[in-house]
């Protein structure tokens, strides 16, 4: 079983010392987009991403600036460099070596700049979401850039079930007809106003939690995937799909 994420947009520096020191698969597809980027000026970053000017200029220097050589001093590992609530949920810096070694081999996240990365993959900060309309070689958005190269790299990296807990925005970079694993998308819903319903901050941690359950339980099987109870969450059979399996709770 394969898990994949989204990134987060906002980015932290490791607290310590972290281990692993790999270079991300798509590292040179990565620098392309980067010489795109430098070439854009201060009021087309701000509009092409609809930024504050202060998270503008943040960006455009991050991009000037970029070292394409990956120096290691210039980079982080990717599940230690992201923080939103996917990665609250998820926990890293309180899983084991042994966790994290099965996370590196199971864990996939999603990225804009970086295609697909594993949690220990040294990246640069930035950002660059995958909705963000970027014209490049391939075309004039990031899913023309990505979903050939994400699809056939994913392919050779799972196996019979890829569980997806990213984002609609995140995953429609992957070419679902030529993805050989079966797919399986949890859902979270929460009790409020007398139905169940998805409410995006609490379903982005769960989303974490769930990651952090099948890592730390190396979960193989969908059987195993539903017995998941944490955070207040239970598998709901009745609202469920083969497919989506859903949990819900009735207090946040």
């Amino acid at each position: 079983m394969k898990i994949i994420i989204s990134p987060a947009k906002k980015i932290k520096v490791p607290r310590g010392e972290v281990t692993g020191n790999h270079n991300p698969h798509f590292l040179t597809e990565s620098i392309e987009l980067i010489r795109v980027l430098q070439q854009k000026s201060h009021t087309d970053i701000s509009q092409l991403m609809k930024l504050s000017d202060a998270l503008t200029k943040l960006n455009v220097d991050r991009y000037q600036n970029w070292d394409c050589s990956g120096k290691p001093e210039m980079t982080t590992p990717a599940i230690f460099t992201f923080d939103g609530d996917v990665y609250r949920g998820f926990d890293v810096e309180s899983l084991s070596e042994k966790e994290l070694e099965y996370a590196q081999n199971n864990l996939m996240i999603l990225s804009g700049l970086y295609g697909l990365l594993s949690p220990l993959d040294h990246i640069q900060a930035y950002r660059l979401e995958m909705g963000t309309k970027l014209e490049n070689s391939e075309g004039p958005n990031l899913y023309h850039f990505w979903k050939n190269r994400i699809t056939p790299y994913l392919n050779e990296q799972t196996n019979e079930l890829l569980v997806n807990l990213a984002s609609g925005e995140y995953f429609k970079s992957i070419n679902l007809k030529q993805v050989k694993s079966k797919i399986i998308t949890p859902i979270f819903k929460d009790f409020k106003n007398g139905k169940y319903k998805i409410i995006s901050f609490y379903a982005k941690k769960a989303r974490g939690v769930m990651a952090r359950y099948i890592v730390q339980n190396e979960i193989t099987t969908i059987e195993e995937l539903i017995k998941f109870e944490l955070n207040g969450y239970q598998y709901n059979q009745a609202e469920s799909t083969e497919t989506q399996p859903v949990f819900t709770r009735k207090e946040s």
